[in-house]
């Protein structure tokens, strides 16, 4: 039964007077599904409510950093404390010491900066990579986005994937053209753009495990390949964590493969569950190459709100409470959700794919070759119109998936019984809704 919308609907035309497309970031808009954003109003826990006084269990998590949930007591205790001292000082403060010690602590890093969102943080960690090895090309992978900073846009995930842009406009050729764009998971490309360009590459970006066309995790030993042919090259290896990051696992995606088998990157980009569900985000990586930012090196970077307080400390409060029984129970409803949404779709004949790194995971509509997705081309013949289908039918059932077939599905600490068995309900209808979907348009 579809829900009302009207108040909804009425913010979204006053949106679409002021802002473009009526919204601040392009998936929100719903084009990529149809019909009308909803317009949240509040959240708690595992619920969102919007402006109609619709609630929906949420399965976006803010796009990952709503770990805890929404509104966590603790979370909010610390934040409105720190707001009465102040929102922002343009100094040092001891929120951001205590929280980069913490993000030292937990991953391979050995110093970090902050900055205030994960477009910042691959961008400044790239300018690092040139600055430190002297060197001017980058190579990156089809499908992997790494914010929109000019020179990674030559081919990027889910937003330009879903609104099928035509190459990037806006984006000079001069930006792009010591942009090398290889296919994910395919180790003998990367050899060849290496042997190709033996001494021109600064570094190799990869999100640690892609998030952005749906969940592609690296083939096993993928990573620690991709860390051992930069240092026999002499570039860097820049491992993205912005979405996995503390989100993966309590180590993210590093702790999965990085940890078990024995390397760990030169560079490192989060951001996310790192803030709490405020702007915030760091690079950070050796500490040889970290001492080449100013003011201790020549490589410059800066910003006006980096490590604010606030922020600094929503995320140190997160990370805090983030214990292996926070990941356990996320991942166990996790592996529920996940089984429920495959038996729903196969027992409604609809060929699927649903693929996981960690807590994190996303359903394809698509066949995969040999019952896997490997990489952008594959991730991309998901059937869209068929996810449309799909996600009408679980918000109408009061369930809030990411409004594109290209993106990662989150989970927090707080789905609890309740939420979960709302999302398993509404499965078997919207499994039926994409199969009817399907047919209509085979």
């Amino acid at each position: 039964m579809s829900r009302r919308t009207d108040a909804s609907a009425a913010l979204f035309d006053r949106a679409l007077a002021v802002t473009p497309g009526g919204v601040n970031s392009p998936v929100r808009a719903f084009n990529a599904v149809g019909g009308t954003p909803r317009f949240i109003r509040s959240a708690a826990g595992a619920w969102l409510t919007d402006v109609d006084g619709n609630e929906y269990v949420d399965l976006i998590c803010s796009w990952g950093p709503m770990l805890l949930g929404h509104a966590h007591p603790e979370v909010q205790a610390r934040v409105a404390e720190a707001v009465t001292r102040g929102t922002s000082y343009g100094t040092p403060t001891e929120p951001e010491v205590e929280l980069a010690e913490e993000i030292v602590a937990r991953t391979p890093v050995e110093r970090v900066r902050f900055v205030s969102s994960g477009t910042e943080a691959t961008m400044s960690a790239i300018r690092l990579a040139r600055g430190f090895t002297g060197r001017d090309v980058i190579v990156k992978f089809a499908g992997c986005y790494h914010g929109h900073v000019d020179s990674l846009l030559a081919s990027a995930g889910s937003g330009l994937a879903t609104f099928a842009v035509p190459g990037t406009p806006g984006v000079p050729v001069s930006s792009t053209e010591l942009t090398v764009v290889l296919p994910y998971n395919d180790r003998a490309a990367v050899e060849k753009v290496f042997a190709e360009h033996p001494d021109r590459i600064a570094c190799l970006i990869t999100e640690a495990a892609p998030g952005n066309m749906g969940v592609v995790p690296p083939e096993p030993g993928f990573n620690a390949f991709l860390a051992e042919t930069c240092a026999r090259h002499g570039a860097l290896f820049v491992s993205d964590e912005v979405m996995t990051g503390f989100r993966a696992s309590r180590l993210g995606q590093w702790g999965l493969d990085g940890a078990v088998e024995g390397w760990r990157p030169d560079l490192m980009t989060f951001g996310k569950v790192m803030g709490g569900g405020f702007p915030a985000a760091a690079f950070g990586g050796r500490a040889d190459v970290m001492s080449r930012l100013a003011p201790e090196g020549p490589v410059y970077q800066a910003g006006t709100l980096s490590g604010n307080p606030i922020a600094t400390t929503a995320g140190l409060t997160t990370l805090r409470l983030a214990t292996d029984e926070v990941y356990a129970h996320i991942g166990g409803a996790a592996e529920t959700i996940k089984a429920a949404a495959s038996e729903a779709l196969s027992a409604a004949g609809v060929t699927h794919v649903v693929q996981s790194t960690g807590t994190m995971f996303s359903i394809f509509l698509s066949p995969g070759v040999d019952g896997r997705v490997r990489d952008f081309s594959e991730a991309s013949s998901t059937d869209a119109t068929a996810y449309g289908a799909f996600f009408h039918a679980m918000l109408d059932a009061g369930v809030y998936l990411p409004p594109s077939a290209y993106e990662a599905w989150f989970l927090s600490s707080a789905h609890d019984d309740r939420a979960v068995q709302t999302v398993l309900d509404a499965l078997p209808d919207a499994a039926r809704a994409a199969a009817r979907a399907q047919e209509t348009h085979a």
